[in-house]
């Protein structure tokens, strides 16, 4: 999503280029940026002067920008981004001889190369800036406080030999599989559905992480005195302790096992028809000790446990350091469901889970630009949201993303004038991309989705065997 002037003298002197730096800047993809975040510390991030060498094209912050365009137009290939980049984005361009002649080739391999030479730490720094910019700005929910849903998932990668010795394959009873496996931890405010930073461990192996390990790295991003919100996967006591410590709130969900074994220390403080709700004075066991041996001899935390009748199948087990009733925390949990949601469209929608990457810092760097495309979709969303007057998550994200796309990503050049135009119509075209109201809520089984493809050689084979079998003759009739 790039600020396109038109380029009415492709052979432009250098002089004139210099005696326009304003324009320039605001021609570049800066503009985007600050449009959709407002934070002008990421300029120096595509600051040309800071870049290896002034003769470069690609240079740092050209690539930077242009590895995000390519997973916010859903993982396109490096040829159509440098295409792109050249026939309509050349003024993101450095200045240089190549560019001011239309002679610069459309050859993938020079960006292929400063993909390489992009530092890793570039990639994360401006990854977290725009993460941790959005999720401040983020509107509070509770006491002042803003609520971020954890929750864990995988991605496999291609099956190159350094990603399988980074994140190892899956094993069973026959043996290892082919997929490297990673681990995501990731924390998304509720409101908006902005994704904080992922934490990134092994699925499987001898260096694997729990989700309880990487829950406890992902507290230190969040605002100062946020709400933490996880399921029964998270609702042990070493993720409350230091979820604790970080100076946090939290509401997680309990199994029905530790329910029981909770409750029975706990004093009955609240009775109503379909609710109790208990105080309790939390301590870690013998198991919790040997499992996080940095607990404090001392440690405890003052807690309430809900237990909620939801049906007569189904009763929710609630555990909180928020001083509210058991049918305020039942609804605020229901809330939990649209992290689902936001895996979702940034796995899937946006096709993250497809990258192309064959090297373990390329995957870390697509997968922190990834999250930078989602979060601009979800900061874009929350812009065509107030125009509409409604909540960000009213609004599909993948109707928003498309909006993104067709009158903005896929449009001609135009002059900075006719920009702001065209990103108003966009956000107003956005802010009719609405879910529509249904009586009840739609659920669906869960589903694994196909996985990418291992070789097409057996594809091939099938191919080759079904045209022999088309172009044999047909079997005589038996007499």
């Amino acid at each position: 999503m790039i600020v396109r002037p038109t380029n009415s003298n492709a052979a432009a002197s250098s002089q004139t280029a210099h005696d326009e730096p304003a324009r320039e800047e605001v021609a570049s993809a800066i503009n985007l940026l600050n449009t959709l975040i407002g934070a002008p510390e990421q300029r120096k991030l595509f600051d040309a002067e800071q870049q290896p060498a002034s003769q470069m094209i690609y240079t740092h912050g050209v690539t930077l920008w242009m590895l995000t365009l390519q997973r916010l137009s859903g993982g396109r290939s490096l040829a159509e981004v440098v295409s792109e980049i050249i026939a309509h984005d050349h003024e993101l361009l450095p200045d240089n001889k190549r560019i001011r002649e239309n002679t610069l080739s459309e050859n993938s391999a020079a960006y292929s190369r400063a993909r390489t030479r992009l530092p890793l730490t570039t990639v994360e720094a401006f990854s977290k800036r725009v993460a941790n910019y959005l999720g401040q700005s983020s509107q509070p929910v509770i006491n002042g406080k803003r609520i971020f849903i954890l929750d864990g998932t995988t991605i496999t990668l291609a099956p190159t030999k350094a990603l399988q010795e980074a994140y190892p394959p899956a094993t069973n009873q026959h043996g290892e599989s082919v997929w490297p496996v990673a681990l995501l931890m990731v924390a998304n405010e509720m409101q908006s559905g902005c994704a904080l930073f992922p934490e990134i461990a092994p699925m499987y192996g001898e260096k694997n992480a729990s989700e309880a390990v990487l829950a406890e790295r992902i507290l230190k991003q969040l605002p100062d005195h946020s709400i933490v919100m996880a399921d029964a996967n998270f609702g042990i006591f070493s993720v409350a302790y230091h979820t604790v410590e970080a100076e946090h709130d939290f509401l997680f969900r309990l199994t029905k096992a530790r329910f029981k074994s909770l409750h029975r220390q706990a004093d009955l403080i609240d009775k109503g028809p379909t609710h109790k709700t208990y105080h309790l004075s939390w301590k870690p066991t013998s198991r919790d000790r040997k499992s996080t041996p940095s607990l404090s001899k001392d440690a405890a935390i003052e807690v309430l446990i809900h237990e909620v009748v939801l049906s007569s199948s189904v009763t929710l087990y609630l555990i909180s350091t928020l001083e509210i009733d058991a049918l305020s925390a039942a609804d605020v949990y229901n809330r939990r469901y649209d992290v689902e949601f936001d895996i979702r469209d940034l796995k899937v929608t946006m096709d993250t889970e497809n990258i192309r990457a064959k090297s373990v810092d390329m995957f870390k760097k697509e997968l922190y630009a990834s999250v930078v495309a989602y979060n601009l979709v979800v900061q874009f969303r929350r812009q065509a949201a107030e125009l509409a007057e409604v909540k960000p998550r009213r609004l599909s994200f993948k109707g928003v993303w498309t909006t993104i796309k067709n009158r903005l990503l896929l449009q001609p050049a135009c002059s900075l004038e006719e920009w702001h135009d065209r990103f108003a119509i966009a956000l107003h075209h956005a802010s009719k991309k609405k879910h529509p109201i249904r009586p009840e809520l739609r659920s669906y089984p869960r589903k694994a989705h196909p996985r990418r493809q291992k070789t097409t050689k057996f594809e091939k084979a099938l191919r080759k065997k079904k045209k022999a079998e088309d172009q044999a003759p047909p079997n005589p009739e038996p007499k």
